[in-house]
């Protein structure tokens, strides 16, 4: 029996009549919100302000609790510190980093010059309290102790400029990179966000070369691979997952096979056989398929306990038009 889904419109907020709405962010960025703690968002624009927006108890109404000239510029970007949701960041086209207390916007907590060009990404580690990640045109990732934002404790240098950052939803020092022409960058932070180290690893880098990548996100979504004979025994799917393809018999189509440890493969819709790697990447892949009695299901780690530790990120990029889906296999 296939579930029907609606989406319906609950509210909406104009934040200026005549700029452009450039980013938003949810104060539950981070797992185990207090019930008690109201949902808001905070929101930057093309004229250089942030709004900080709360959604009503009933959940039907968006207000505006604060809005401020942030930025001489565009203001590309406005995040929480998900650990303590009355401060947020923003970064601007004038490359400056800022902080504030939405308690009192009126000036910034601080300011920081340290990006060389515009500031269009930020992200608090939803996992380890007190760690900032940003990036900038000027093609570095630059990870931050919000105790103490005089200077960062890592920089991390990128081929390309930095539009997108997104910290894995299970593991915390993991981080993914949108980095515009040059494609997308997994960055391993373990040194870094654990001994605070200026130490960082690029686990995984591959561009797209006719496009320009302006958007990048991890799944909280893990595929599992179950045996014909193991899902017999299920008639109804566990708690957590659905299922995602159907055996190759049963004429539903068959995703490709698991790559090698640490490479790379592209999952697309109907393909017969594993796309080939990219150039830059030079470790082989034996490409299979799934047995023709084997399904696959997808499963939210926060619910169910998958069986193989892959990872799923989606991608989308200027001039090709295309959205591609990418397993990502650490083990």
């Amino acid at each position: 029996m296939e579930t029907a889904y609606r989406l319906q419109p609950l509210t909406s907020f104009a934040l200026s009549k005549q700029g452009l709405a450039l980013s938003l962010d949810w104060s539950t960025g981070k797992a185990g919100r207090d019930s008690c703690q109201p949902l808001k968002i905070i929101s930057s624009d093309s004229k250089g302000q942030l709004h900080l927006l709360q959604l009503g108890e009933a959940g039907s109404q968006l207000h505006e609790v604060a809005a401020w000239q942030a930025h001489q510029f565009e203001a590309w970007i406005a995040a929480f510190n998900y650990w303590q949701t009355d401060v947020v960041y923003s970064g601007g086209d004038d490359a400056l980093l800022k902080g504030w207390d939405t308690r009192v916007p009126s000036a910034s907590v601080f300011t920081s010059k340290r990006h060389g060009m515009g500031v269009c990404s930020i992200q608090s580690n939803p996992h380890r309290e007190g760690i900032l990640a940003t990036g900038s045109y000027d093609e570095h990732v630059l990870l931050w102790d919000t105790r103490s934002m005089k200077q960062p404790f890592a920089d991390v240098p990128l081929q390309g400029g930095v539009w997108r950052l997104r910290w894995h939803p299970v593991h915390s020092h993991l981080l993914l990179a949108a980095c515009m022409h040059g494609g997308f960058s997994i960055i391993d932070c373990r040194q870094a966000t654990e001994k605070k180290q200026n130490m960082c690893t690029i686990c995984v880098s591959h561009t797209l070369p006719r496009s320009l990548l302006y958007g990048a996100d991890w799944s909280w979504l893990t595929l599992c691979r179950l045996p014909e004979e193991q899902l017999s025994s299920h008639s109804a799917p566990l708690p957590g997952c659905s299922l995602v393809a159907r055996t190759g018999d049963e004429g539903g189509g068959q995703w490709p096979g698991p790559p090698c440890p640490g490479s790379l493969a592209e999952v697309t819709s109907g393909s017969k056989e594993s796309p080939p790697l990219p150039s830059t990447e030079a470790r082989s892949i034996s490409s299979q398929r799934h047995s023709p009695r084997t399904k696959i299901r997808v499963c939210d780690p926060r619910v169910g306990r998958p069986d193989l530790d892959i990872n799923l990120l989606a991608t989308c990029s200027f001039y090709d038009h295309v959205l591609h889906l990418w397993r990502w296999d650490s083990s």
